[in-house]
């Protein structure tokens, strides 16, 4: 699985110019999911996505999480988080799982969310054509990938 994090002070999701979701401060997660990704990776993800400080303490230091100052979340599925491009111009996806295997994962991730933060998660759509509207604080925005734990 792979995640792109934006720390944010506010999110919108739109499908077919309806209103979808919305939140103010807190994360906007964009998550794709990987034809070999497994329910270790909904654990390890939603763990350390919940676990990460990068919101300011009373000092200025990114010390704080998601979940310390309860904020709220967003998640967004974005299979061209696997776009590979090497060797060519024009993306291939080949590596993204397709809807029979990644929606299950996708939902398990979202339960993963909810259960570590005891709130609901705000979503998209998983599929869907979605225009996302944000506003970047900090700006912060963090990569991870459960194939590369670094």
């Amino acid at each position: 699985m792979r995640a792109l994090i934006q720390r944010v002070s506010k999110a919108n999701v739109f499908i077919e110019n309806n209103l979808k979701s919305s939140i103010n401060k807190g994360l906007l997660v964009f998550v794709g999911i990987g034809n070999d990704d497994n329910e270790e990776d909904v654990k390890w993800l939603a763990d350390k996505i919940c676990k990460l400080r990068i919101f300011s303490d009373e000092n200025g230091k990114m010390n704080l999480s998601v979940k310390d100052i309860g904020a709220e979340m967003l998640v967004v599925s974005q299979f061209t988080l696997f776009a590979q491009t090497k060797g060519s111009n024009r993306p291939s996806f080949i590596e993204a799982a397709k809807p029979d295997f990644a929606i299950p994962i996708y939902e398990k991730f979202i339960s993963a969310l909810e259960i570590n933060l005891g709130k609901t998660i705000a979503t998209g759509t998983f599929g869907a054509d979605m225009k996302i509207e944000l506003v970047n604080d900090g700006p912060v925005t963090i990569w991870l990938d459960t194939k590369n734990k670094e």
